[in-house]
């Protein structure tokens, strides 16, 4: 198996896995397009083609118009060969799915939970959910090939284990791939949840901007960083923590993370619901919030605009740092985007350098709460879909049907 990140070289001798993506890609979809693609002589191309086909990557769809002789006989991507369990685990709620291996979720569904609790706890309940979602789709444990799971928590990467999270006791250097593998023997990866809701926009929507920020406003505030069109994580996994930055002028305001003046303290959800609470409004999270000023209550507009004020202050020394094209604002906060962008807008574009806001685009979240679910699958068929990874399974043991005797699940 890949270690997270890990891929196959561009000048690698061109492999199952490679053919698999030209597929995919629908760049070649004949042995003879392969063949011309690759330079791959046609004996070779069909021993590639077999192996996929043995493995059920690939399937033969039908033929194409021909000028002469036999017709071309047309490849596709099996994307039913399996499937992906993905959860995005929030402070407060939950989105779990079953995707197949396009990426298209077979199953989802959201709940409410408690990120505070014990992480056996946690896990157990998910694992119950996933149990649920494959049964809701007719699969098995058979049928899985990967799963993925984001959390609101700085995260080690490439070993799956939360690091010192504060809203999440307990967890600190806890193994989530390591309680998994007692249930399920495919590969787990564990990313930040604000990591893998921007890599779920991009994908969905953002393709054509290399540099992108996604900045969620939930319970708490926390940014993804894609760079060059991939997740930047940084050296330990901590790159876009923005909600602990501090903001000059509220040094009495305590952060969980024990400092004072924390941006998630201040601007976060939680922090919102305090202070139209204090201000006798019914708010007890984020989520109430919302509600609040979806019903017109005039302070509750004033106190995201004023969030949206504190957010943007931080958010213009990012734009003057890291220069993207387009800043995403995500979390629950943003289902009232018109009030918290305007005050976001009116401070990050005012103390922003006229170069780097030029052709800056400010917008926010398409996909919404999927986001974390949608990144999240995304995340993983990159990993098993990766060439390489698909070489070692075709160069493993063969299964015992005939090759050509395999269907189309």
């Amino acid at each position: 198996m890949l270690t997270a990140g890990e891929s196959q070289s561009p000048g690698a001798p061109v492999g199952a896995g490679r053919v698999l993506g030209l597929i995919r890609d629908g760049e070649a979809v004949t042995r003879a397009d392969i063949a011309r693609r690759t330079g791959l002589a046609r004996s070779t191309v069909a021993q590639r083609v077999e192996a996929l086909m043995a493995h059920r990557f690939v399937y033969e769809a039908g033929g194409t118009a021909s000028t002469g002789g036999r017709p071309p006989t047309v490849l596709a991507f099996n994307k039913a060969a399996g499937v992906v369990l993905v959860a995005a685990l929030g402070a407060t709620h939950a989105r779990l799915a079953v995707t197949d291996l396009a990426g298209e979720p077979l199953a989802e569904h959201g709940y409410d939970t408690d990120i505070a609790r014990l992480p056996e706890q946690i896990l157990f309940w998910v694992n119950e959910r996933f149990e649920e979602l494959l049964s809701e789709v007719d699969r098995s444990h058979e049928d899985v090939r990967g799963i993925g799971v984001g959390i609101p928590a700085p995260v080690a990467f490439s070993r799956g284990e939360a690091v010192a999270p504060p809203m999440m006791p307990g967890w600190d250097g806890f193994s989530i791939p390591g309680w998994f593998a007692q249930h399920y023997d495919v590969p787990v990866l564990v990313d930040n949840d604000v990591n893998i809701m921007a890599l779920g926009e991009h994908h969905a929507y953002w393709r054509d901007c290399e540099h992108l920020l996604y900045v969620k406003v939930g319970t708490g505030i926390g940014c993804g960083i894609i760079s060059g069109n991939r997740i930047h994580r940084g050296a330990q996994g901590a790159a876009g923590d923005i909600g602990h930055v501090r903001l000059a002028g509220h040094q009495d305001v305590v952060c969980r993370c024990g400092n004072t003046g924390c941006l998630e303290a201040v601007a976060g959800g939680r922090a919102l619901a305090a202070k139209l609470s204090k201000a006798g409004l019914d708010a007890r999270n984020t989520r109430d919030v919302v509600a609040l000023v979806r019903a017109g209550h005039p302070e509750a507009a004033q106190t995201v605009r004023d969030a949206g004020r504190c957010i943007g202050e931080v958010l213009a020394e990012c734009i003057n740092f890291f220069n993207p094209g387009c800043v995403i604002i995500g979390g629950d906060l943003s289902e009232v985007h018109q009030q918290l962008l305007a005050g976001m807008r009116e401070m990050s574009f005012g103390r922003s350098l006229p170069m780097a806001t030029r052709d800056l685009r400010l917008g926010h979240s398409q996909l919404g709460e999927r986001a974390g679910v949608v990144g999240a699958a995304i995340m993983v068929l990159e990993h098993v879909l990766d060439p390489a990874v698909i070489d070692r399974a075709v160069q493993s043991e063969l299964p015992a049907s005939n090759a050509r005797a395999h269907t189309v699940v």
